[in-house]
């Protein structure tokens, strides 16, 4: 099995949160972003859509980092998914939180002021305000997130799921994009939980959000 990564992609990380929480060993690519080798013919020819992260196992490819999550959780198990219809539909509607509300939020912000790109296919010369619209969405989404996690401790089915690792790296990083968690007590509390977890592995600007300058 082989995992197409870069260090600092958040979604990404997801998949390397996943894999050492399971305790599964995995063949590392680091395709580097930041000199634009995503883009390159090797690396099209695994992903024609230029981005990370991408899981080949077998004649599997994967392509999408919630895809990855809900085979390698329902492959190997430990509690990450579930074989109820109904918890599998709990769960997704986190998954599809991760790629909308937190992707058009705190997501951009990050990428914006750490990367100083607009990200989401948009091209470096972006003439809308891509800043200002993503700081909306990124407090509206850690509103709703920390009103769900009043009296909860984990977003779904009452124990941690990928719903959790989906949600948790853009998130937990959105102080990189100037937004701040700081109003949020119950996100902030179930930070504190996920980084606590046996198996947790961090990323580069959970404790130094300013680490790229």
């Amino acid at each position: 099995m082989k995992l197409y990564t870069y260090d600092e992609s958040g979604n990404s990380y997801k998949v390397r949160l996943l894999l050492a929480f399971l305790g599964i060993r995995c063949d590392e690519v680091v395709v580097d972003l930041m000199t634009d080798e995503q883009h390159s013919e090797a690396f099209l020819s695994v992903n024609p859509r230029g981005e990370v992260p991408a899981l080949v196992d077998g004649d599997l490819v994967l392509r999408d980092s919630a895809a990855i999550l809900v085979y390698l959780a329902g492959r190997h198990g430990g509690g990450w998914w579930s074989a109820d219809v109904a918890e599998q539909a709990a769960i997704t509607e986190w998954l599809a939180f991760a790629a909308s509300w937190v992707q058009y939020g705190v997501f951009t912000a990050r990428a914006k002021v750490a990367f100083g790109i607009p990200a989401n296919g948009l091209p470096a010369d972006f003439p809308g305000d891509v800043l200002a619209e993503a700081r909306i969405r990124g407090e509206k989404s850690l509103a709703i997130l920390d009103a769900h996690l009043d009296g909860r401790e984990w977003l779904t089915l009452g124990r941690p799921t990928i719903a959790d690792i989906a949600v948790f790296p853009y998130i937990a990083l959105a102080p990189m994009g100037h937004i701040a968690l700081t109003p949020y007590a119950h996100v902030q509390a179930w930070i504190a939980r996920f980084r606590a977890l046996p198996g947790f592995v961090p990323i580069a600007g959970l404790d130094d959000p300013r680490y790229r300058g």
